[in-house]
């Protein structure tokens, strides 16, 4: 199955514009998931939102609320925060250029694959591409994707153009506040060729197939080894998605209260006549 675009829009360097569609360069299906169960009903755990003393909550009635003291809150409506929310623009503009080694990896975000929309762009896409490869720079930018604001940095990969989003200077903590308490004093020099040493005989070029998530390879051989064996426990949870299931729910727990209560009068010894 094809991937869908998460944005399609113009990249624009200068006065040239190009139709491009935007990609997610991860897979959020990669890794194992699991869901919750309640083992002895096999039914799945469900998250209702409530609200102490009231319980469950229809969600017209949730505003977001942001705290300005504590346990003090001011309420916006859904309508206040549409109003400021960015429209999806249709432009990311390459506005300057830097040497890839300039930024820090601590802005690095998420990787996006950026493609061209159709044959007739390829030339120009080309043309970019291999500009910024030969100049050895990336390009910068600001994209408007799901109503926020993201700056973008652009870069050549293999055939075609890789996009990443970073991190404002304002999302990072400073590393002064963390590193406070490593003294400042110069290390042992044999110490320090030794450590040198080890790190060139380990020294290779990056391969990332090298790399495997163990844990995620373990959990994966268990849950096949679990699904051929036939004795192990299984549930069909038989959930209705349709929401009805926490009425019904409710229902049995009113009817059973009604038998419990019915069952309590009845073994009340009656009062003997004056």
């Amino acid at each position: 199955m094809a991937p869908r675009a998460l944005w399609k829009g113009q990249l624009r360097l200068s006065l040239v514009s190009i139709p491009v569609e935007i990609f997610s360069a991860t897979k959020s299906g990669a890794r194992v998931s699991f869901r919750q169960i309640h083992k002895p009903s096999g039914k799945r755990i469900r998250y209702e939102k409530s609200v102490p003393g009231i319980g469950p909550v229809k969600s017209d009635d949730i505003v977001k609320g942001y705290e300005v003291e504590n346990d003090e809150y001011i309420l916006l409506d859904p309508d206040e925060i549409d109003a400021i929310k960015l429209e999806t623009k249709k432009t990311f503009e390459l506005v300057q250029f830097v040497d890839a080694c300039e930024i820090s990896p601590l802005y690095f975000d998420k990787p996006y694959y950026i493609t061209a929309s159709d044959e007739l762009a390829q030339d120009a896409y080309r043309v970019v591409r291999d500009a910024l490869r030969a100049a050895g720079k990336v390009g910068l930018g600001q994209v408007t994707m799901r109503g926020k604001e993201y700056l973008a940095a652009v870069k050549p990969c293999g055939d075609g153009l890789l996009m990443e989003t970073l991190h404002y200077e304002d999302e990072l903590r400073e590393a002064d506040q963390i590193f406070t308490d490593i003294e400042d004093e110069k290390v042992d020099k044999e110490l320090l060729e030794v450590a040198t040493s080890l790190i060139d005989r380990k020294s290779a070029p990056f391969d990332a197939g090298a790399y495997h998530d163990k844990y995620a390879e373990a959990m994966q051989d268990l849950l096949d080894a679990k699904i051929r064996n036939k004795k192990t426990p299984r549930v069909r949870t038989g959930d209705d998605d349709s929401g009805g299931g926490n009425v019904v729910d409710l229902m049995s727990a009113l009817k059973q209260s009604l038998k419990d209560a019915d069952g309590k009068k009845k073994k009340k010894p009656a009062k003997k006549a004056s």
